[in-house]
C-alpha cells in the first residue's frame, strides 16, 4: 500500500493506492428460480475455478475527512456445489449441480477522524454496490431435471446498501501498526442484512509505501423473485504495495 507523501500542511491532499489480493473462502446458499445450491469452497478451489478478478482500494484524504472506493472483481466457473434443492424434493440423489458466479462489489465512502494522535479512530459511512451473475448447470442426472425441464438456470442482480462503519488504528511497535475495521448494513435497502470485520497489521517499511496481511470476514443476506445470495466469504488478504502521491 502506497503511503501519503510529505505535504506542506495538516490539511494538504494525501492519497493511497491498494492493490490486494483476497485469498477468500465462500461458503453458503445461492438460489434460482426455486432451486437453492449450497456452496463450500476453499481458498484452494476458488484459485482451481477462478476465471479472473481484480482488488484495489483507493482513498484520499483532507484533514479529518476521508474519501475511499473499494472494488472487488471476480469470476468463478464450473464449481460443483455441495448440496442442491430443487421444488416437489429434486435434490442431491438425483444429479450434480454446478454453479458459475460472478461478482463485483464497488463501495464509496466517506470517512471522518474523530482521534488523530497516535491511535487513529475513523467513523465510516459508506454506499456498496454488488452485482451479481448465477448460472446453475445440471451436468448428470438421474431423475427429473430443473424447473422447465432445462439443465440450465440464470439469474442476474444488483443492489445498493448503505453501510455504517468504524475504523481503529493503534501503533504497537516501530513500523508496525494493527489495524481494525467493522461496519454493517443493509438494514432491507438492498440486502437484508450485510457486515463485515476486518484485524490486520500494517508494516511501514519506507516513508512512501506500507505493506499489510489481515483476515476479512464479509456477510451478504439478499434474496428478491426466487434470486438469493446468503453467502460469507473469509479471507487472508495481503496487499501488494502501490505508488502514491
Amino acid at each position: 500500500q502506497a503511503r501519503p507523501t510529505a505535504a506542506s500542511g495538516s490539511y494538504a491532499w494525501q492519497f493511497e493506492v491498494t492493490p490486494y489480493l483476497f485469498g477468500s473462502a465462500l461458503s453458503g446458499t445461492t438460489g434460482v428460480s426455486a432451486v437453492s445450491a449450497d456452496v463450500d469452497m476453499s481458498f484452494g478451489d476458488i484459485l482451481e475455478n477462478l476465471d479472473s478478478g481484480f482488488m484495489a482500494m483507493v482513498e484520499a484524504r483532507k484533514g479529518p475527512w476521508g474519501f475511499g472506493f473499494d472494488g472487488v472483481y471476480f469470476r468463478l466457473k464450473n464449481e460443483e456445489t455441495s448440496s442442491w434443492q430443487g421444488p416437489g424434493g429434486i435434490g442431491t440423489a438425483t444429479g450434480d449441480l454446478e454453479a458459475a458466479m460472478t461478482q463485483q462489489i464497488y463501495q464509496l465512502a466517506i470517512s471522518y477522524r474523530l482521534l488523530n494522535a497516535s491511535t487513529k479512530l475513523d467513523v465510516i459511512g459508506a454506499a456498496r454496490y454488488t452485482q451479481l451473475d448465477t448460472d446453475l448447470n445440471l451436468v448428470f442426472t438421474t431423475g427429473p431435471l430443473l424447473p422447465g425441464g432445462v439443465r440450465s438456470l440464470s439469474a442476474s442482480e444488483s443492489w445498493w446498501d448503505p453501510v455504517i462503519g468504524i475504523r481503529v488504528i493503534v501503533p504497537f511497535a516501530e513500523h508496525w501498526s494493527f489495524v481494525g475495521y467493522a461496519d454493517i448494513g443493509g438494514f432491507g435497502v438492498g440486502s437484508d442484512f450485510t457486515y463485515q470485520a476486518i484485524a490486520g497489521v500494517n508494516w511501514q517499511f519506507s516513508k512512501t509505501f506500507t505493506a499489510k496481511a489481515g483476515y476479512r470476514y464479509f456477510y451478504q443476506d439478499y434474496d428478491n423473485d426466487g434470486f438469493v445470495w446468503d453467502m460469507t466469504a473469509h479471507s487472508r488478504e495481503i496487499t501488494a504495495p502501490a505508488s502514491g502521491t
